[in-house]
C-alpha cells in the first residue's frame, strides 16, 4: 500500500514512517505542511494519505482542510487524519463528504502498532474509523441529556459506541463475546430508539449515529485530548 504523510512534528513523521514501512507500508512521500501533502499526493496518486490535522502557518485546521480537498480532487484516496483532540465537526465534516474510506484517530493510538495498522488497511480497503475516545466522548455528552441515549441498555450502549467506531456486525459480536443475530437485534432496536432508517453499510451506519450522537449532544466546542 502506497501512503503519503503529512505531519509537521520531525520525530512523529519519521516515527511513523518507519512502524509503516516495518508493516509492510511503502511510504512514498513524508512532509511537514498541508501545501506539500496536497502537492505530494498530486504527484504520487497513493492509496492512503495520513495527516495531522493542526498543520502549519496558523496550526488551526490546515489539516484537515487539505484532507477534504484530497478527497475531492481524489475519490479515489483513502484518508486518515491525526489529532490530539476530540472534535465533533471534525467527525462530522470527514465522515459526511463520502462513502467511506475515511478514519479519524486520536494520536495516541499509534502506540497500539498492530490496532492502527488494521485501521489503516481498514480505511484503504473502502471501510470508516472512528476512535473510540471520540466515540465515548460523543455518546457520553449525548447520554446527560434526557432522550434515547439515556434510555439505552449497558449492552446497547456497548453496541452503539462500537457502531460508531466503524466496526462490522461480525466484529462487534467476537468483541462482545455474542452472536452476529444478536447484535442485529441489538442494531434494530438502536435504530428504531433514535427514529434512524436502516443503514445499508458500514460507513452510513456510522454517518447515521454519529450525525444523531453530535446533534444530541451539542458538540460545539469539543474536548481536548492530552
Amino acid at each position: 500500500m502506497r501512503v503519503v504523510i503529512g505531519e509537521d512534528e520531525v520525530l512523529l513523521r519519521e516515527g511513523l514512517g518507519l512502524v509503516l514501512s516495518n508493516d509492510g507500508f511503502e511510504v512514498v512521500a513524508s512532509v511537514g505542511t498541508a501545501v506539500e501533502l496536497e502537492i505530494e499526493v498530486a504527484r504520487h496518486t497513493p492509496d492512503l494519505v495520513i495527516t495531522d490535522i493542526r498543520m502549519p502557518p496558523t496550526f488551526t485546521d490546515e489539516g484537515l482542510v487539505a484532507a477534504l480537498r484530497i478527497r475531492h480532487a481524489h475519490p479515489e484516496v483513502a484518508v486518515v487524519v491525526l489529532s490530539q483532540h476530540v472534535q465533533r465537526r471534525y467527525a462530522n465534516e470527514l465522515i459526511g463528504h463520502r462513502e467511506g474510506g475515511v478514519g479519524y484517530l486520536l494520536k495516541q493510538r499509534i502506540a497500539d502498532v498492530r490496532a492502527f495498522t488494521a485501521d489503516l488497511r481498514h480505511v484503504q480497503a473502502g471501510g470508516t474509523v472512528l476512535d473510540p475516545d471520540v466515540v465515548a466522548v460523543l455518546v457520553a455528552r449525548a447520554s446527560k441529556l434526557s432522550g434515547p441515549v439515556g434510555d439505552l441498555t449497558p449492552r446497547q450502549l456497548e453496541v452503539l459506541g462500537l457502531m460508531a467506531e466503524g466496526r462490522s456486525t461480525s466484529s462487534i459480536a467476537a468483541r462482545l463475546g455474542s452472536t452476529e443475530k444478536a447484535i442485529v437485534h441489538h442494531t434494530s432496536n438502536i435504530y428504531d430508539a433514535f427514529s434512524l432508517p436502516v443503514a445499508a453499510d458500514d460507513h452510513r451506519r456510522v454517518l447515521a449515529v454519529v450525525r444523531y450522537l453530535a446533534a444530541a449532544g451539542d458538540l460545539e466546542g469539543g474536548a481536548s485530548i492530552r
